[in-house]
């Protein structure tokens, strides 16, 4: 398995694209617990064009009845992104200082992680898209939230 570079503007345009509407090759999952990780998965394919098709903890998308519970799941996603040494992205937790654009933070309360918006901008301030509250360009401080986990992607394996 050889390590590919992450295209990071190649998630972030995705971001940019469908931000506020959706991918018809994709299902919408708003009505099903929310659409933002499915979001989130959709521009890490863009960005990395590998995915892993381990059954159950693999991280991969065919149709709404055949997905990892990775590509829609808020946990799921960072117990694959952290923890993936097979094929496709991976990923080390940062501080906020360390995150880029294509990156991904993970918000949260006492009970655990519930959202995944995609950075977008760093600087003057992290700016993110999101699906389920849609946005373009929101400011992360603009959230309420009591945790924060910056997800920054390392690179990608390709099989």
């Amino acid at each position: 398995m050889r390590e590919q570079e992450y295209r990071r503007e190649a998630a972030v345009d995705y971001a940019k694209t469908w931000a506020l509407s959706r991918n018809p090759s994709y299902y919408n999952f708003e009505k099903l617990g929310g659409d933002c990780t499915n979001f989130a998965s959709q521009c890490l394919y863009a960005g990395s064009g590998v995915m892993n098709h381990k059954p159950t903890f693999g991280w991969y998308y065919y149709s709404a009845e055949n997905r990892s519970p990775s590509w829609t799941g808020v946990v799921y996603l960072y117990n694959f992104l952290v923890g993936n040494k097979g094929a496709g992205p991976f990923a080390a937790v940062v501080g906020k200082e360390q995150a880029q654009p294509g990156d991904l933070v993970q918000l949260g309360g006492p009970s655990g992680f519930y959202h995944s918006p995609v950075i977008l901008a760093t600087s003057p301030e992290i700016l993110v898209a999101a699906h389920t509250f849609d946005a373009l360009y929101r400011p992360l401080s603009s959230y309420v939230f009591q945790q924060a986990r910056f997800l920054h992607i390392l690179g990608v394996r390709v099989p």
